[in-house]
């Protein structure tokens, strides 16, 4: 096992750093982060912005050149295993090579199949490859496209305010403003990193929402998408305003519905739409991360199908009672408490007057 020195870490947890700028920006593209050096020397600095423009190793070097800095036989840290394919932009494997870098550390290995075996190729040149300083960092950076990657779905990521008695909307439906004015904000920073925003039909009558990126500004729009299986939509929908509208249904399109929209029939063989089937859809559409703002019975529906990997609970510090609905209704009752969703807490932060709370769904 290579031992990696206080530089090394330093370095990487910039590149780390540096990756994490394009958090709201590079979907579906990984976020990655690049730093050159000699020792404690930085000599050049990078990141990927967006899909489609140089990556981040390409840029760091490019950088350090602006500096007028030789790279040759310099480090490059870099927070995933440089590409080794052509796609929009060459391999960046092959402009290491080029550039003379003498050894290269990597977070973590590419999960891509198509994008991977670039320290194969760096090594055959000559370039000695480290890999595994701050991979758990590099892998939560990028849980999504991990998940796409390597389970052909995105990461699911289901978002709630509540009460602090577990309330989510009074039993009429009203829940406009349960959560503070700085935890509305703070969650529309969790969608602007999402490559898709999901809700279902109930929600959609119920607030008509616009499921945009509006509280800070951004560059790009999450797609939506709405679990319609009887494909009832008004046309007029505000989800449906813009481009970017994916409606998924167990049935035909709606005549009404702009030509705009996707729609796409995935009927499980009870009249309800294949929910799984659907993450499997969206993710061939490059969805990495889906963050869901669902009612209770969508929620229950995902949570009951295992197909939730993370919660993000705002808590409000307030008691509405009953009745008023809650967070999922699961299609069935439980018979025991052993059948109930565990969670395991990531992380819990004030935000404003309300609790943040990130808990991952434990399998």
């Amino acid at each position: 096992m290579t031992a990696f020195t206080d530089a090394d870490r330093a370095h990487m947890a910039r590149a780390l750093s540096l990756a994490a700028r394009g958090l709201q920006t590079t979907a579906p593209n990984p976020r990655v982060g690049a730093v050159i050096a000699n020792a404690d020397t930085v000599l050049g600095e990078g990141w990927h912005e967006r899909a489609g423009m140089p990556h981040a190793e390409v840029n760091a070097i490019a950088d350090a050149r602006a500096r007028g800095h030789d790279v040759r036989g310099a480090t490059l840290y870099v927070s995933l295993e440089p590409c080794n394919h052509r796609g929009r932009t060459g391999p960046c494997a092959e402009a290491i090579v080029a550039a003379g870098i003498g050894r290269v550390v990597a977070a973590m290995p590419d999960p891509n199949p198509a994008a991977a075996h670039g320290a194969e190729r760096l090594r055959a040149a000559g370039v000695a490859v480290d890999v595994g300083l701050g991979g758990a960092e590099a892998r939560e950076l990028n849980l999504g496209f991990v998940s796409r990657m390597t389970r052909g779905r995105p990461w699911v990521r289901m978002k709630v305010a509540a009460s602090l008695d577990g309330r989510t909307a009074l039993v009429s439906g009203e829940s406009q403003w349960i959560t503070g004015e700085a935890a509305r904000t703070d969650a529309h920073r969790w969608r602007a990193r999402a490559c898709a925003i999901l809700t279902g039909i109930g929600t959609v009558r119920r607030d008509d929402p616009r499921l945009t990126v509006r509280r800070i500004d951004t560059t790009r729009q999450p797609r939506r998408v709405v679990v319609d299986r009887h494909a009832e939509t008004p046309a007029s929908a505000r989800v449906l305003a813009e481009d970017g509208a994916i409606i998924v249904t167990a049935g035909a399109r709606n005549p009404d519905w702009p030509d705009r929209v996707e729609v796409i029939g995935l009927p499980d063989g009870s009249g309800r739409v294949d929910l799984a089937a659907m993450l499997d859809e969206l993710a061939r559409r490059e969805v990495n991360e889906l963050h869901v703002e669902a009612g209770g019975r969508l929620n229950g529906a995902l949570l009951a199908a295992s197909l939730v990997d993370e919660l993000l609970l705002y808590v409000a510090p307030s008691l509405i009672g009953d009745p008023a609905r809650g967070i999922a209704e699961l299609p069935a009752p439980l018979a025991s408490l052993g059948g109930r969703v565990r969670l395991a807490l990531s992380d819990v932060e004030r935000v404003g007057e309300d609790l943040r709370i990130v808990a991952r769904v434990e399998r």
